[in-house]
Order: C-alpha cells, then sequence, then structure tokens
C-alpha cells in the first residue's frame, strides 16, 4: 500500500463534522442546482475554493474579478464560496449575487470553523481536477488565476504551484517579516528545500494529490503552510510563480502573536509526523556530544568522578535519540503496510 493509500485509509469519517458546519440545506448555484455528487468530480478544469469571513464589502469584486478571468480563459471552472459564519452582511450578499454568477455555488457554514476547516471542506467537495485556493480580500492578484492552472497543465510533473510574494503588505509589518522569515527557513531545513513562500495563499493544486492530506489541515491559517510541508515531504514537486501582493481590503482576522505560534508549531508538527529524526536526532547529538564533553572534563578536575550533570546530559540525549528511532520506525511502518 503506498503512502497516500494508507493516509486515506486512516483518514477519518468526516461526514457528520461538515454537517455540523454547514446549513442543513447547501445553496447551490444560480440555477438552483444541488452539490455536486462525489462521482462527477473531475468533470470540470478548475474549482476555485474561495473562504469568506466579514467580506461584505469587497467580495462582489473579488467574485468579479475571479469571474471575468475564468470566463476569458478556456477553462471550465465553479467557484465554491464557502461562507465561515460572518457576523456582517456577506451571506447576505453572497445569496444575492447568485444569479449574477453562474458558475459559483455557495456554502454557508453553520459555525465559524476557521479559513483551514472551509478549504478542507472546499477541497473535498470540488469538482475540480485543479483546486485554487485564495483570499477574498483583494490581497492576491486573482487575475491570474488561469495562468496557474495552465502551469499545471503544462507541466504534468508539478504538482502544486505556488504564488511566491514578492512584498510584505499585512499589519505588523515590522515584527511579520523577520518572524516568517525565520519560521520559512526552519521548514527549508526541516524540508531540506528551498521555499520562496511557505504560507501564500494563493495556490494550485491536484485535488487527486491532495485528498490523502486533507485530514492534516488545521482549521486556522496554517492550513496552507501544512499543504506545502505535506507535499514536499511525500516528494510532490511544488513550483512557485512570483506574484505583487497588494493591502488588504477590510480589516484582518491575523493575531501576531497566536497564528506566528501556531505556524511554529504546525511546521515542527509536519515534519515530526513525515519525518521525525530530522527533528529530534539533532537535538539527541547535541547532547549526548555535550554529556560525553562534560563527562570527559569531569574525569580530569574531579578525580575521575563524573558530575550528575554531565549524566542527565548524556541520559536525556539517549532519551531523545531512543524516541526519535521509535517515532521514525512507526512512521516507516506506517507508510509501508
Amino acid at each position: 500500500m503506498t503512502p497516500q493509500q494508507q493516509a486515506t485509509s486512516q483518514q477519518p469519517t468526516t461526514t457528520q463534522q461538515q454537517a455540523n458546519l454547514r446549513h442543513a440545506t447547501v445553496v447551490a448555484d444560480s440555477a438552483g442546482r444541488p452539490a455536486v455528487d462525489r462521482e462527477e468530480h473531475g468533470q470540470v478544469d478548475v474549482t476555485v475554493v474561495l473562504p469568506c469571513y466579514n467580506e461584505q464589502d469587497h467580495v462582489l469584486d473579488e467574485l468579479d474579478r475571479i469571474s471575468k478571468a475564468l470566463d476569458n480563459s478556456s477553462l471550465s471552472y465553479e467557484l465554491l464560496v464557502i461562507d465561515d459564519k460572518s457576523t456582517d452582511g456577506t451571506l447576505a450578499v453572497l445569496q444575492d449575487a447568485l444569479p449574477r454568477f453562474p458558475h459559483m455555488r455557495l456554502m454557508p457554514f453553520r459555525r465559524n470553523g476557521g479559513s483551514g476547516t472551509a478549504r478542507r471542506i472546499g477541497t473535498a467537495e470540488a469538482a475540480g481536477r485543479v483546486v485554487v485556493w485564495t483570499d477574498a480580500d483583494m490581497t492576491y492578484p486573482n487575475e491570474r488565476i488561469p495562468e496557474f492552472v495552465r502551469y499545471l497543465h503544462d507541466n504534468p510533473d508539478v504538482d502544486q504551484v505556488v504564488g511566491a510574494r514578492t512584498s510584505e503588505q499585512g499589519t505588523h509589518k515590522f515584527l511579520r517579516v523577520p518572524a516568517k522569515w525565520a519560521i520559512r527557513r526552519t521548514a527549508e531545513f526541516l524540508a531540506g528545500t528551498r521555499i520562496p513562500d511557505l504560507n501564500s495563499g494563493l495556490r494550485a493544486f491536484r485535488r487527486e494529490v491532495s485528498l490523502p492530506y486533507l485530514r492534516l489541515l488545521p482549521p486556522g491559517f496554517s492550513c496552507v503552510t501544512t499543504l506545502t510541508l505535506s507535499f514536499l515531504s511525500n516528494q510532490h514537486p511544488i513550483d512557485y510563480l512570483p506574484i505583487d501582493y497588494g493591502k488588504r481590503a477590510g480589516t484582518s482576522k491575523f493575531h501576531f502573536v497566536r497564528d506566528a505560534y501556531r505556524y511554529i508549531l504546525q511546521v515542527l508538527r509536519m515534519v515530526m509526523y513525515f519525518n521525525p529524526l530530522k527533528v529530534l536526532m539533532p537535538l539527541a547529538l547535541f547532547l549526548l556530544t555535550a554529556g560525553l564533553v562534560k563527562g570527559t572534563t569531569d574525569l580530569f578536575r574531579h578525580d575521575l568522578r563524573i558530575t550528575t550533570n554531565a549524566t542527565l546530559l548524556f541520559v536525556t540525549g539517549l532519551i531523545i535519540a531512543a524516541v526519535g528511532l521509535l517515532a521514525d520506525l512507526i512512521v516507516r511502518s506506517r507508510a509501508d503496510s
């Protein structure tokens, strides 16, 4: 059994979880058609998954921009818009807009689940062979979505293409830039490859490839980081296209301390899930070396006696190394079974 098949077999049933998030009746497209049947997946070229939370003032501009770009292309598409239990008039605006956008499908959540939850459920429900993730806040150049989809069509060896931002326009810029640089460099070290943009919200990927990893997506912003590391850790090629990044419309939902902390945890969690030795073995070797050096020094300074500190350093290193080897064995057993 392949790693993807194994991951799929371990995926818990999410039907009830999704039902708890969505309204009992999912609003379909402008013609009133129901949600796409699972057997019809792959009948369109691309599904654009667009989570919306309190975007009433500009969401129509974003829908216009995406729809015009795709209408002018030769791609068949659906625009899957997910209202994440907005507290303003976003849902009413989207419902009124349904007749204007024949390719739009609206999925209102019963409670707020987070952008990661919206993207996970949207990808699972998508009818397209390629899925595009983007935001509804006017920051990403969504008029370039057809370019990203064609890139995958023209490069069958690439499974995901990510928009690499050339500037930072978010809030707390003086804190975000060094924090994101540090997190990205950590992810590059752990993943063993260069990552120009770890958490870009604009990306296109092959839906079939992503399915085994949907269960790993957290509910918050770090879902994009998770998808990047999942693909890289399983040798699914990712390419990057440089993009401009605009100033956000509306109010940012990003909380610097909380979300930066979650990003760091998610990077470590994903690498531990796929390659635990990459995280644990350097720490174990450092402690073992420190214990040996300290113990050797103690032998000369304390009449051939080794201090408790040296013993603790060495034993702690042995424990972490053992845990790392055990975790690696579990990962390999999970992949090979």
